[in-house]
């Protein structure tokens, strides 16, 4: 057995901000970000982790060949950057989304093409549009709007998700049970460039080499024969399993279906057991027992026999589970509020300085910047909307209750649930909602910059940065630096994907089955505020929320009597009314993980392995999509050549 050592939290921070991030930063946004483009138009899924570890293992072999080392704190910021820069594609994705989505033939149909405001698109008949140029001046207006508002976001989510990181980690000492992933797997590889090989490398090995034969399967074979052929082949089903029409003939409106990832397997080796066993259960109670009953009692009326499983799921939610989930979520934030304000009623870990002093050395934000920041952006998005809407008829309140009630609200719940269960809470179809109840008439507001938003899965990342003992005062330097490099890079390569082919097309095959799809549902949520459609208001049912807050609050009682654990309460409200197709393997690698590897290696040694075989896991499963996309990219571009 490996003897194996917990992260150790009594080390000095220290910065990992240096001239080797900042190349690293310049690689990311210039080599890894068309890469996770293009996997998205053609796959759907981009690079996902493989942006981060592919990077990290890259500058670490650079390292070693170099006689140099590579800090923890310099791995995870290059960590950090990959994130940010690749796997988000940077901020330009949402004009070539808008550009489709007003010349589709959805927005034609519904009647609401002609009545895109320009300062988010041009006009469907604009020559900008036809030449698919990006470039052209049509789109200046666009293009500065949205880099304002992604540069506004971006400081608002580190300042915002600061100050809850100090709520939930500093004074509630919240768990944040995924963030030692990264923690682990940044030590692993600085290890390797100091020549200093541990248990960290062995198991990120390990997991490296699983998720280069699973991803070889999974995501290399469908990557290779969409070049070679005209159709993909999928050995395992991407993304999963859709038995839900077969199932309907037994089990009217289940959701039926259930992913073949071997990921979701080892992640649920990682989460808390308490908390996947209560997913497991709400997702499947849900799906294969509540929704065939309630089909019987005439309460799913949008749901008919025959649908796959997404339209089941779109039909259930509206008509009983969306509804339900607001109220669940509801009682999440009452009890996070209520165990807030005992703590500091109680006056708990004040003494300590935990809210008013952070700790020394650890290069914290001050507060009151923080909350000018969030006051500041909060300001500009009102200013915004009172600008850009043409019908001064946007109630004011409203705005007012996003910035002030709404969204602290909400970041809050969702970062307790990730300190708690490594997952946000979602509150489903609040924006949607709230603009519908507001009686807007027109659809310039779906595209209006609301100060609504959820900030609260920043938190974690300053677990991470505590866990790796790097200064926080790193993450400002490394935003600064990659804000120019991010902007630049997402404007040319978005630009360049679609001035070579219309987006969607055969070209890039996701699109082409998917964005249709979803500018379907869109144009519908737009329809409701032209006085058209009012399906979705009817959707809202108080009576519903309120019995979902009732169900909360009891299921509370009868976990807390029988002794269950609290996260065990969390995963429920988590997979209550959920498609079930994560949760089944998820909760069959937590079984394996406690009945097989438990016993063998001991409970306190696994539980250090699984972050760290999760990590390597994530980079094997990168390379191969990595390799799949570099072979695309040269066989598009050798085929496009006149000789």
């Amino acid at each position: 057995m490996i003897v194996s050592e917990p992260l150790r939290e009594d080390l000095e921070f220290r910065d990992g901000f240096s001239i080797r991030t900042m190349i690293g930063a310049i690689f990311v946004g210039f080599v890894m970000m068309p890469g996770t483009i293009y996997l998205g138009l053609v796959a759907g899924s981009g690079l996902g982790p493989a942006a981060q570890w592919v990077t990290i293992i890259l500058f670490t072999e650079m390292a070693r060949r170099s006689f140099t080392t590579l800090k923890r704190q310099e791995v995870y910021i290059l960590y950090y950057m990959a994130a940010a820069l690749a796997m988000t594609g940077g901020p330009f994705g949402g004009l070539i989304w808008n550009q489709y989505l007003v010349q589709s033939p959805q927005a034609i149909g519904f009647g609401i093409a002609d009545y895109f405001p320009e300062w988010i698109v041009p006009h469907r008949t604009d020559a900008a549009i036809a030449g698919r140029n990006l470039l052209a001046q049509p789109w200046y207006i666009p293009v500065m709007l949205t880099t304002f508002l992604w540069i506004m976001g971006r400081a608002t989510a580190l300042t915002t998700g600061y100050m809850l990181f100090r709520i939930t980690a500093d004074v509630e000492k919240l768990a944040f049970p995924l963030a030692p992933i990264a923690a682990e797997g940044a030590t692993a590889l600085a290890e390797t460039t100091a020549k200093k090989e541990t248990w960290r490398w062995n198991v990120f090995s390990v997991g490296a080499a699983i998720g280069l034969v699973f991803g070889g399967v999974y995501v290399g074979i469908p990557g290779f024969t969409g070049v070679l052929f005209s159709k993909t082949l999928q050995v395992i089903p991407i993304p999963f399993v859709d038995m839900t029409e077969s199932a309907h003939h037994v089990l009217p409106a289940a959701l039926a279906g259930v992913s073949l990832d071997l990921g979701a397997v080892i992640f649920g080796m990682v989460l808390p057991f308490a908390m996947v066993a209560g997913t497991f259960v709400a997702a499947v109670a849900s799906a294969f027992v509540a929704n065939p009953i309630l089909q019987k009692m005439g309460m799913l009326p949008h749901w008919k026999p025959g649908m796959s499983l997404i339209p089941t799921k779109l039909a259930v939610d509206f008509d009983f589970w969306m509804s339900i989930g607001i109220g669940a979520s509801l009682c999440v934030a009452i009890i996070g509020v209520y165990k807030v304000f005992q703590a500091l009623l109680t006056k708990r870990d004040i003494s300590e300085g935990s809210l008013l002093e952070p700790p020394k050395g650890r290069g914290d934000i001050r507060l009151r910047w923080c909350i000018l920041v969030y006051v500041a952006a909060s300001t500009a998005s009102i200013v915004l909307c009172r600008v850009l809407l043409k019908q001064d008829t946007f109630p004011m309140a409203m705005l007012l209750a996003y910035a002030l009630v709404i969204t602290p609200a909400i970041s809050y719940v969702s970062a307790r649930m990730i300190g708690l269960t490594g997952s946000p809470v979602a509150f489903p179809f609040l924006r949607e909602g709230s603009l519908i109840l507001s009686g807007y008439r027109g659809v310039d507001i779906w595209f209006a910059p609301l100060p609504l938003a959820d900030y609260g899965p920043t938190t974690q990342m300053f677990r991470e940065l505590t866990l790796t003992r790097t200064k926080f005062s790193s993450l400002v330097k490394v935003e600064l630096f990659m804000l120019p490099i991010c902007l630049v890079a997402s404007y040319i390569f978005w630009a360049f994907f679609w001035h070579i082919e219309s987006i969607p097309s055969a070209t890039y095959p996701f699109t082409a089955k998917m964005w249709p799809l979803q500018a379907t549902y869109q144009c519908l949520f737009m329809t409701a505020t032209t006085g058209e459609n009012s399906w979705l208001v009817q959707s809202i049912r108080l009576p519903f929320i309120l019995g979902g807050i009732g169900f909360g609050f009891l299921m509370l009682g009868i976990t807390t009597v029988a002794g269950l654990p609290p996260l065990f309460f969390y995963g429920l409200i988590g997979g209550l009314g959920a498609i079930p197709n994560a949760a089944i393997p998820m909760f069959a690698g937590a079984i394996i993980g406690r009945r097989v590897f438990e016993p063998r290696y001991g409970a306190e040694t696994w539980r250090r392995y699984t972050p760290v075989l999760a990590a390597g896991y994530a980079c094997g499963v990168g390379l191969i999509g990595m390799l799949s996309v570099a072979f695309a990219m040269v066989a598009k571009s050798v085929s496009s050549l006149p000789y």
